[in-house]
C-alpha cells in the first residue's frame, strides 16, 4: 500500500495516556494516515458519531469505561460495527486475548511500541478493510443491477405491450381525443425505458473503466440552456416554472457528455418531485478554483435520514414523483459518480415540504 493511497484512511487513537497517543500519532501521521485522538471511551464513541473512521486503535485499560467496553458498544451498532479495531496493551495473556477477539478485535500491538509492527499491523488491516469494502460495493452494485433490469425496466415494457394492445384491439371504436391519451401514454413509457436504459449503459461502461472521459473548457451556459429547452415540455405538463440564470461564459473545465448527463438527470429529478405549479432553476457561483452549481425546486424535500441513501449504491430508496413518476436512484449515483471523475463533490440541502438544493461543484480550469 502506498504511501498516496494511506492518506485516504482514518484512523481514531484512544488511549489514557498522552504519551502513547504522541507516540502512535507520529508514527502513523509519518505514513499520511489522517489521525484522530480521544483520551477516554466517551469521546471516543461521540467521535465514531461524527466521523468514518477506517480503523481503532484502541487502548484496553482506562479509567471509567475500559477498551473491552468500547470496543463492545461499537461492534453492537450498524454505523461502526465493520470498523477494525486493534487493541494496545501492555496486557498479553491468553484470556485477555481471547476477550478481545471475541467481542470482535482483529489484532493487538503490545506496548511499548515497535514502530515497525505497529505499522505493518495498521497496513495489514486497512488493505483489508478496503477489499472487504470495494466487495461488499461490487456486490451491491451486482445486486442493484440485476434489480433494475428484473423489476424496472419491466415497468416501461408492460405499460408499453398494455397500452399498444388496448390501442390496437379498440382503434375503430376509439375517438381521436381516446387515441391521443393512448399514444401519449405510449410515448411516456417509451421515454421512460430509454432513459433507463441510458443511464444502465452509462452505468455500466463506469463499472468497467470503458467511459470515455475528455475534459476540455465548456461553457456551462450552453448546456444549461440545452437542458431546460429539452425538459421544457415535461415541467410545462406539471405546469412548473423551469429556467436557468447562468450567466454566458461561466466557464468549466469537465468532460461535456458527462455535464450533460449531471444537469439532465438533476433536472429531471427537481421535476419529478414538485407539485404543480412550482419552480426549478439553475443557478451557478464562482468560489475560488470551482463553480458551485445549484439546482433548486419548490418540492416535496427530503428527511434528513434519507439524504445519505441518495448516492449509496447499498441503500435502496426510490420514491414515486408527485404524479406518480417512477425512478429507481441510478441517475443520482450516475452524478455523484461522473461530478467525482471530474474532480467535483455533490451534496443536497433540503426541508421537507418546501424544497431541496442539489449543489455540485466543478473546476473552472485544469
Amino acid at each position: 500500500m502506498s504511501k498516496d493511497s494511506n492518506r485516504k484512511f482514518k484512523v481514531l487513537i484512544v488511549d489514557d495516556v498522552p504519551k502513547n497517543i504522541q507516540l502512535a500519532g507520529s508514527i502513523l501521521q509519518k505514513e499520511g494516515y489522517h489521525i484522530s485522538f480521544a483520551n477516554n471511551g466517551n469521546t471516543a464513541l461521540n467521535l465514531t458519531q461524527t466521523n468514518d473512521f477506517d480503523l481503532i486503535l484502541l487502548d484496553i485499560m482506562m479509567p471509567e469505561m475500559d477498551g473491552f467496553e468500547v470496543c463492545d458498544r461499537l461492534k453492537q451498532k450498524p454505523e461502526t460495527k465493520e470498523i477494525p479495531i486493534i487493541f494496545l496493551t501492555a496486557k498479553t495473556g491468553t484470556e485477555s486475548t481471547i476477550k478481545g477477539f471475541d467481542i470482535g478485535a482483529v489484532d493487538y500491538v503490545t506496548k511499548p511500541f515497535n514502530e515497525k509492527e505497529l505499522l505493518a499491523r495498521v497496513r495489514t488491516h486497512l488493505e483489508l478493510r478496503d477489499a472487504q469494502k470495494n466487495l461488499r460495493e461490487a456486490n451491491a452494485t451486482k445486486d442493484k443491477f440485476f434489480s433494475i433490469i428484473a423489476h424496472d425496466l419491466k415497468n416501461p415494457f408492460n405499460a408499453l405491450l398494455g397500452l399498444s394492445k388496448l390501442l390496437l384491439q379498440n382503434f375503430d371504436i376509439f375517438d381521436d381525443d381516446k387515441k391521443k391519451h393512448f399514444i401519449e401514454g405510449i410515448f411516456q413509457s417509451s421515454e421512460q425505458g430509454y432513459k433507463l436504459l441510458e443511464n444502465l449503459l452509462d452505468w455500466s461502461r463506469i463499472q468497467t473503466g470503458k467511459i470515455d472521459w475528455k475534459p476540455a473548457e465548456i461553457d456551462l451556459y450552453t448546456y444549461a440552456f440545452e437542458n431546460v429547452s429539452l425538459l421544457k415540455i415535461g415541467a410545462e405538463n406539471k405546469k412548473i416554472s423551469l429556467h436557468s440564470d447562468i450567466s454566458k461564459d461561466t466557464i468549466i473545465y469537465a468532460d461535456a457528455n458527462m455535464v450533460t448527463m449531471i444537469v439532465r438527470n438533476l433536472v429531471s429529478n427537481a421535476i419529478k418531485f414538485t407539485n404543480e405549479g412550482g419552480e426549478v432553476k439553475i443557478t451557478s457561483e464562482t468560489k475560488g478554483d470551482d463553480e458551485e452549481i445549484t439546482i433548486s425546486d419548490t418540492g416535496v424535500g427530503i428527511k434528513p435520514e434519507n439524504i445519505k441513501k441518495l448516492f449509496r449504491i447499498d441503500a435502496h430508496h426510490s420514491t414515486l414523483g408527485t404524479a406518480n413518476e417512477q425512478g429507481t436512484g441510478l441517475g443520482l449515483i450516475l452524478c455523484r459518480e461522473f461530478i467525482e471523475k471530474n474532480g467535483g463533490k455533490i451534496w443536497i440541502e433540503s426541508e421537507v415540504g418546501k424544497g431541496s438544493e442539489f449543489k455540485f461543484t466543478l473546476p473552472k480550469s485544469e
